[in-house]
C-alpha cells in the first residue's frame, strides 16, 4: 500500500482507532474504509470531488478502539446526520453498526486471482464506490 501523508492531527487520532483522513467542506456523506481499501475510499472521493461532490473518508484502522471511543469523538468522525458508505474487501457485517446506507464489499469466499482481478470482480473500485455514494444520496 502507498504511503499516505498524515497530519500531526491526525496521527494521533490513530490511536483512536477511526480518524478523518479526508474531509471536504460541507462533505454530503462519509466513505469508511480500512487497510487496502482506503485506496479505494480515496480515488472514489476523487471521482466524486470531480463531479462536485464532497465527501469525508475515513480510515478505521481499529474499530475496536474506535467503538471505545467517547460519543463525542465519535460523533466528529461520524456525524449523526452524515450518510455512510463502507468499502470492506472482507465481510460486511462490522460495519452496520455505523448504521452505514451501503456497504461496498464481499460477503463470500473461495475465488482465487491476483488481488486487483479480485477487486474489480467484486466491485470494489473507485468507480463502482463512486457510483454507491450517488446512488445513496440520490434516496436521500
Amino acid at each position: 500500500m502507498p504511503f499516505l501523508p498524515r497530519e500531526t492531527g491526525q496521527v494521533a487520532d490513530i490511536r483512536r482507532g477511526g480518524y478523518v483522513l479526508r474531509d471536504a467542506r460541507a462533505a454530503q456523506a462519509a466513505i469508511l474504509a480500512t487497510g487496502s481499501e482506503v485506496g479505494v475510499a480515496l480515488a472514489a472521493a476523487e471521482l466524486l470531488a470531480a463531479d462536485g461532490i464532497a465527501v469525508r473518508v475515513v480510515s478505521m484502522p481499529s474499530s475496536s478502539v474506535f467503538d471505545r471511543q467517547d460519543i463525542n469523538y465519535k460523533r466528529k468522525v461520524l456525524p449523526d446526520r452524515m450518510p455512510r458508505i463502507a468499502v470492506e474487501a472482507g465481510v460486511t457485517d462490522g460495519w452496520w453498526k455505523y448504521r452505514c446506507d451501503a456497504v461496498v464489499g464481499v460477503d463470500r469466499f473461495g475465488e482465487s486471482a491476483p488481488a486487483g482481478q479480485l477487486f474489480e470482480l467484486f466491485g470494489l473500485t473507485p468507480a463502482n464506490v463512486a457510483d454507491t455514494v450517488r446512488a445513496v444520496l440520490a434516496k436521500g
